[in-house]
């Protein structure tokens, strides 16, 4: 499982982030990636086949699985497509179209799993609660959008909506289809994040010092 790398990994600055990869099949800004890159709000960052990222942050870490878009924006996350896994004590957000994924709680440590996969969210709690927030307002264009619903997903649930906001929910599937070649059999929502943040591990973060708890990034 991951955890929330401490901050002394990257510069203190709030507004940024370190973005850590094995430097293939990851972009920044449309530009390969280094093994360590730092970025800033407006930053797009793309995860093509078989690649997959680790977002840290001050208080928080997100894992980027294949074949997905993210623009980092301090505070929050803006999903495009693919999906992300979020550990935070800070209540990072995640932003997909019209909905808003934020946890109910932002000072206890959340963890949890936001697919966008053809036009569908699905968003499934692993650890405290979180909100679904939607709003037929442009999100991209208006930082606090007025709220036009709001759905509560308990740790241990899993939901789904329309990416779309005047979409009813859909039903919530245990398992959901592969993103692509790199991921073309079906497979469980928790299973597949779960294997992208132990490669992650294995790969980045799991040879140097011991990270703190997760309960005290």
């Amino acid at each position: 499982m991951a955890v929330v790398v401490p901050v002394s990994l990257f510069a203190q600055d709030v507004t940024g982030a370190m973005l850590q990869s094995n430097g293939v099949g990851v972009l920044v800004n449309h530009y390969p990636a280094s093994d360590s890159t730092a970025i800033f709000p407006k930053d797009l960052i793309e995860t093509q086949k078989n690649a997959a990222a680790r977002m840290v942050i001050t208080g928080s870490t997100a894992d980027i699985i294949p074949e997905s878009m993210v623009e980092f924006d301090g505070d929050e996350l803006l999903l495009d497509h693919g999906g992300v896994s979020v550990h935070t004590t800070r209540g990072l957000r995640v932003r997909v179209g019209c909905l808003t994924v934020t946890p109910v709680n932002p000072a206890d440590w959340t963890q949890y799993d936001v697919i966008d996969l053809d036009g569908k969210v699905t968003v499934k709690a692993s650890q405290s609660d979180v909100y679904i927030d939607s709003s037929s307002k442009n999100v991209q264009q208006v930082k606090q959008p007025e709220r036009s619903g709001r759905d509560l997903v308990r740790q241990g649930e899993e939901k789904s909506r329309e990416e779309k906001c005047a979409g009813s929910y859909l039903n919530a599937p245990r398992a959901m289809p592969g993103l692509g070649a790199a991921l073309n059999s079906p497979y469980a929502l928790g299973a597949g994040v779960t294997g992208v943040v132990v490669a992650l591990c294995l790969g980045l973060l799991c040879h140097g010092d011991d990270p703190v708890s997760p309960a005290k990034p």
